[in-house]
């Protein structure tokens, strides 16, 4: 009998010991209400091994009390608070952000791997830039991503063509602002979409018997005089604004006006200019190209139109280096365009008088590619220079191959409708500083500077893990990985099995207040309960030591 209540009152002390932790559990949880990203525990006991007995009806077991099972991490989601932070940020969904300490940064400006390299796990989004131009957590360990591949975003950009996702380039790595300036950017790319108004007539004397008529208005042109282009010489024109390697800004204009119809189709002459006066070209000879006539004019050609009002073909001409000569207009000295790597024609101005780059096809030029909203990487079927065109016959133009050449979703037309631009755009900037970082769903982020230029600069980095419980907590919100865990996946966000980013967002806690409430009670009383139990069994001795008396 006394090793039975021996027994009863161990039991008693396992029910408190097991109903301890399990409050030192919620209090855990309460104490950590508050903090961000943070992930409540579940304290589950199991039964002790049971004792076998001998009853009367044959052999049964006696439990002989309790003891922790496990802790069980909640890992569901937090709610989302709204802040006015543009660098916290919350995770929806399945996830959590990269953190380790600080890369030195050795002579070579690379990052060395010294110090402490284990990575972290954390749901706290509670970011800010140090000092050091570090994207940091709240106790200094460096947020990872991968920086993006401005390379690939300007080629994408000068094509036209639309990226799936931010490219990226590299491995994870600590995320830092390299500068908090925006440099000047030259311009390499101008995108001008119009429509021209097919009941337009001719608004200069184009003869139909000469080749002249298909670069009359071009040939108007006189840069030594101001206005260089008379008013009466175009039927439409459009500006748009771009810069120099020094971010100084210069205006083109393109002149636009109509040919002919002829067998159903429309032609269209354009030219595109700049002030002649910050033309820095100069010739074979080495003479400037100021001041004389074909100063600021940089490229000509024609559009081809189909009945319907589509752009069906285009021609290009500018000055090459081997046959540019200062003075008139020279149709025979005008040849087709270089074309870009993204299937442009491409021109170039050299605004800063740069040595051996006035014309395309020498090496220091800083060239602009044209888009009116077709390309063609193979380049020109036809054409050689605009003295070379035969008024009889449009096919002697400088063309596209139509089996090759790509028409963008954004293409000049000539509609019956009154000439517009549609739309205008170019990528070159002045220098600027930064004003602003945010983020977006995908874990970009993106520098706003002075200069009106919104950047991507660098894509987050997320870890998930298929035993989230096999991780372990390492404190300061953070986990680290284990045997148990797996070394995890990572993942931009919004892809695989992670979760999109929200901006000026945190996670809070997800402990519920009510519930652990309730568990405190519940514990409360479990341990009451096993304390009785000791208590009657002290009670229960006392009354067997009186026996003897």
């Amino acid at each position: 009998m006394g090793v039975g209540l021996n027994t009863a009152m161990w039991s008693g002390v396992s029910g408190l010991m097991a109903n301890s932790t399990k409050m030192t559990s919620i209090g855990n949880n309460l104490a950590n209400v508050n903090t961000y990203g943070f992930k409540s525990a579940r304290t589950d006991f199991v039964t002790l091994m049971s004792a076998t007995i001998g009853t009367a009806s044959g052999v049964d077991q006696v439990g002989r009390g309790v003891r922790v099972g496990s802790v069980v991490t909640d890992y569901s989601q937090g709610g989302l608070e709204t802040t006015s932070i543009n660098t916290d940020m919350a995770i929806s969904g399945n996830g959590f952000f990269m953190v380790k300490q600080k890369s030195s940064v050795g002579s070579n400006g690379k990052m060395l791997n010294t110090g402490n390299q284990t990575m972290y796990y954390t749901r706290a989004g509670d970011f800010h830039f140090n000092e050091n131009g570090y994207l940091v957590s709240t106790t200094g360990l460096a947020v990872q991503g991968w920086k993006v591949d401005q390379d690939k975003l300007d080629t994408a950009n000068a094509s036209g063509s639309t990226l799936s996702n931010t490219p990226i380039t590299g491995q994870i790595r600590d995320i830092v602002l390299d500068s908090y300036s925006s440099p000047a950017k030259a311009t390499t790319s101008v995108t001008v979409i119009t429509n021209l108004d097919s009941d337009s007539t001719s608004a200069t004397t184009r003869d139909s018997n000469a080749g002249s008529s298909f670069y009359a208005m071009s040939a108007t042109w006189d840069g030594s005089k101001d206005p260089a282009m008379a008013s009466t010489a175009y039927d439409y024109q459009t500006t748009v604004k771009v810069y120099d390697a020094n971010g100084s800004p210069h205006t083109l204009t393109t002149y636009y006006d109509k040919i002919k119809n002829k067998d159903g189709k429309e032609y269209w002459e354009y030219s595109v200019t700049c002030n002649p006066s910050e033309d820095g070209r100069v010739d074979a000879a080495g003479n400037p190209l100021a001041n004389t006539a074909v100063a600021g004019l940089l490229m000509v050609g024609t559009m081809t139109f189909d009945s319907s009002g589509s752009m069906e073909n285009m021609s290009a001409y500018t000055l090459k280096a081997s046959n540019a000569t200062a003075g008139a207009f020279d149709p025979d000295t005008w040849s087709v365009a270089g074309i870009s790597s993204s299937g442009y024609p491409e021109f170039t101005a050299n605004f800063k008088s740069v040595s051996n780059g006035s014309f395309t096809d020498q090496s220091g030029a800083t060239n602009i590619s044209l888009n009116l909203g077709m390309r063609c990487t193979t380049g020109w079927a036809t054409g050689t220079t605009l003295g070379d065109i035969d008024p009889t016959d449009p096919t002697t133009l400088g063309s596209f191959n139509p089996a090759k050449l790509k028409i963008n979703s954004n293409v000049t037309t000539n509609y019956a409708t009154s000439s517009s631009t549609v739309f205008s755009s170019q990528n070159g900037y002045t220098a600027g500083l930064l004003t602003s970082v945010s983020v977006n769903s995908d874990g970009v982020l993106t520098g706003t500077f002075s200069n009106g230029v919104s950047l991507q600069l660098w894509v987050l980095a997320l870890a998930n893990f298929t035993n989230l419980q096999g991780l372990d907590n390492a404190g300061n919100s953070l986990y680290t990985a284990t045997l148990e865990s797996g070394e995890g996946t990572t993942n931009r966000p919004n892809s695989g099995s992670v979760g999109s980013i929200s901006g000026n967002t945190l996670e809070s806690s997800n402990v519920d207040m009510a519930t652990e409430m309730v568990n405190m009670i519940v514990t409360q009383r479990g341990f009451e309960g096993n304390s009785k139990t000791i208590t009657t069994v002290d009670t229960m001795l006392s009354e067997i030591i009186q026996l003897k008396r």
